[in-house]
């Protein structure tokens, strides 16, 4: 069984998912960050996979990207440290990224080598659904990689349907059309489109994402989500001077704590 099933089957609220960029802020530091996120308390852990365009991102993430690109990090690059990775921790990994640098990897290739180290899913924001389901369904499925689909407040109710069928794992709910870390609070707005999700009962799981900073925003999502991503706000507590195994757990601590 995935590990993304096993976790959603053992836990089924305040689900934290913490995404951080590979290479950031050294080059090297992709296994520490993973083992002290585990040691700390997060269930899921997702690790972007650093883009000269991500669309998706804001500056916080933006400015990890390219970070982590200057330090020398890649596709290749990221395999090789988590090569191991298995012997080391048991939460689920899920890979964050574009669709260029993994066609220009080969998806089959990439598929292969998730399954080989031990990635459990993929999030591929600019992947089309018909794409996906068209050419990368079997290559996926081979490979027992889950692929997340995105929705967001302006997803039509059939469109969400849709993706609930072709989804594995759980359906990232984007809490905004903005980019990451664009804001720190949620509106009420956002409160009545995460109950309004809540409300179509969906075979997935769902993680809301876009804004997750701190415990109380936290709070807020999961009482409509089974968990939510926070990414922007982590990724400026790994960037602060100090022990980086200490600022992680410290930041952890404060959202779940």
């Amino acid at each position: 069984m995935n590990r993304i099933d096993q976790l959603f089957q053992a836990k089924k609220e305040r689900v934290l998912n913490v995404y951080f960029t590979a290479g950031y802020p050294q080059l090297h530091d992709t296994v520490t960050i993973i083992e002290a996120l585990e040691k700390s308390g997060a269930d899921l852990i997702e690790i972007g996979i650093p883009y000269s365009d991500p669309i998706a991102d804001g500056p916080t993430i933006q400015e990890s990207n390219g970070v982590a690109l200057a330090n020398g990090m890649s596709l290749k690059v990221l395999f090789s440290q988590l090569n191991d990775i298995r012997a080391k921790v048991k939460v689920p990994i899920v890979l964050m990224g574009y669709v260029n640098p993994i066609v220009q990897y080969g998806m089959e290739a990439f598929c292969a080598k998730c399954e080989e180290v031990g990635v459990d899913g993929v999030i591929l924001p600019d992947l089309p659904m018909f794409e996906y389901t068209s050419y990368y369904k079997p290559m996926f499925e081979k490979h027992g990689l889950y692929n997340v689909f995105l929705i967001t407040p302006q997803t039509s109710e059939a469109r969400i349907r849709e993706i609930d069928d072709n989804s594995n794992g759980f359906i990232y709910m984007v809490s905004s059309a903005s980019t990451t870390g664009a804001k720190t609070s949620i509106s009420i707005g956002q409160s009545d489109y995460f109950a309004r999700i809540k409300s179509m009962n969906l075979k997935n799981p769902t993680l809301i994402g876009f804004g997750i900073s701190n415990a109380e925003t936290f709070d807020k999502a999961c009482e409509n989500a089974n968990g939510a991503i926070i990414g922007s706000a982590f990724i400026k507590a790994i960037s602060e001077e100090g022990d980086l195994e200490k600022n992680i757990e410290g930041f952890v601590k404060s959202v779940i704590d």
